[in-house]
């Protein structure tokens, strides 16, 4: 149902954008401060994920891409991050970053100086507006509250406070190094310090958790929260020490018809408080929707850096014309002798076909509660529109007469109860669209003076 959807919004990875010839300014935004650059072009401007791996210990759930630092290395970090930075910005050959997020791992780990030396970099080599939202992940530990004015003073002007529970038995099964009282501090010092640009993640179908106590906590968090919150459903994932101790019946979690009341209970407790609901996981007031993240939704370019960082742009920079899938080596390690060798630690790079790139652009973009408008789809599919892609599906059809699914003067969007049906929707659409795409490529390449083309062409 949800699982896997409100799951992939936790991923750093962001959909694929090509400059066409087709293209206007319309993809710069007031808040990027990117129409100073002089260029409309996409592939002139990109986000900035930058990726500190490393954390205290592990949690209990978590698989991400984290380590345990055996050794102060800041210095060296600071100065592989400042390099992969410089690298690939100049691979790139943007002129602008519209925003920069600090993920991990631990982000709030790391001094202060590191974030200040990154962002300095950045500005050396693009512009980075003084109003670019620049987010960094807070651990609300007392550590990390004692970090928040030192990181505005590098930079930071957002921050993401990893509360996930006010259950603090929960807390502990989840191998969290925080307590409620310590996340709460943290939220009020963030809130005192960045006022309207704190956002707070909470975590749902949690072990022993029920609608009730959900709903009770939901009440609590809506008294101290800023005005951001993202929710995040709990997914056990093998290998971790929580999968072990559920499948040998040590702990249990709520049922999946369980969890679907939870988020549905969070979607309308958050709307009823003006938070809305802009994206699978991400609601807001006050236009304090993430930057940084509607630019994943949104197809825009988007450079990894750091150990396992993932991005999405085009290396202009070597002569390329294609968006690449480009993924950074994951081991801390092995990434700081590739970036000390050879200025960047880029271990896997794919060039992205058309179909691919729109597979991206469609999976994304239905995410966001607006979905996507029939001008930014063109941007990618001049040829063929939304309707003309979508419209003669019989199973499509079938989800625009039941009410999940619209197509019209506005785009192609899921409506309030089908948002919650994304998983199940997007099949149907991404058949319907290879469907209608493929054929297309096949003509293309048959049409090619004899030529045989790669299966990453697409229109410029």
């Amino acid at each position: 149902m949800i699982q896997h959807t409100l799951r992939a919004s936790r991923r750093a990875a962001s959909p694929a954008l090509r400059c066409f010839s087709e293209t206007s300014g319309g993809e710069i935004t007031e808040e990027d401060g990117c129409e100073r650059t002089g260029s409309p072009c996409p592939t002139k401007q990109a986000s900035l994920y930058v990726h500190w791996p490393y954390c205290l210990r592990r949690c209990s759930y978590c698989n991400f891409n984290k380590y345990i630092s055996r050794e102060d290395n800041d210095h060296i970090m600071t100065e592989c991050l400042q390099r992969e930075t410089e690298t690939l910005l100049q691979l790139s050959q943007v002129s602008c970053i519209t925003s920069v997020f600090f993920g991990g791992g631990t982000p709030s780990l790391a001094h202060p100086s590191t974030i200040a030396a990154v962002l300095q970099t950045v500005s050396r080599r693009a512009y980075l507006s003084d109003k670019a939202e620049v987010t960094l992940e807070v651990n609300p530990t007392p550590v990390g509250k004692s970090k928040l004015e030192d990181y505005c003073r590098a930079g930071v002007n957002r921050f993401s406070i990893g509360v996930q529970s006010l259950q603090d038995e929960d807390l502990k099964i989840l191998g969290r190094d925080h307590s409620s009282h310590q996340a709460l501090l943290t939220v009020e010092e963030a809130r005192r310090l960045c006022p309207g640009r704190v956002s707070v993640d909470v975590m749902f179908g949690r072990p022993k958790q029920s609608v009730e106590s959900w709903e009770d906590e939901l009440s609590e968090l809506l008294k101290v929260c800023d005005d951001h919150v993202s929710l995040y459903q709990l997914t056990l994932e093998r290998g971790t020490q929580l999968f072990k101790q559920v499948l040998a019946g040590e702990v249990t979690v709520p049922t999946e018809d369980v969890t679907a009341e939870m988020y549905q209970c969070a979607r309308r407790t958050l709307h009823q408080h003006g938070l809305l609901q802009y994206e699978v996981s991400n609601f807001a007031r006050h236009k304090a929707a993430s930057h940084h993240n509607t630019s994943y939704w949104k197809g825009r370019q988007y450079i990894g850096v750091g150990p396992g960082a993932h991005g999405r742009f085009v290396p202009l920079g070597e002569g390329g014309v294609h968006r690449e899938a480009r993924t950074q080596t994951l081991e801390p390690d092995v990434w700081i002798r590739e970036v000390r060798q050879r200025g960047h630690g880029t271990r896997r790079r794919i060039q992205l076909g058309h179909l691919e790139l729109l597979e991206e652009v469609l999976v994304m973009g239905m995410r966001m509660n607006e979905g996507i408008n029939h001008e930014h789809w063109e941007m990618f599919s001049p040829q063929l529109g939304l309707r003309e892609v979508f419209g003669s599906s019989r199973d499509v059809q079938e989800l625009l007469q039941s009410g999940q699914l619209l197509l019209d003067d506005r785009g192609l969007r899921c409506s309030w109860d089908g948002l919650v049906l994304l998983d199940s929707i997007l099949p149907a659409l991404l058949v319907e669209l290879e469907r209608q795409i493929s054929p297309r490529l096949q003509r293309d390449i048959h049409h090619t003076d004899g030529r045989t083309e790669s299966r990453t062409s697409s229109p410029r």
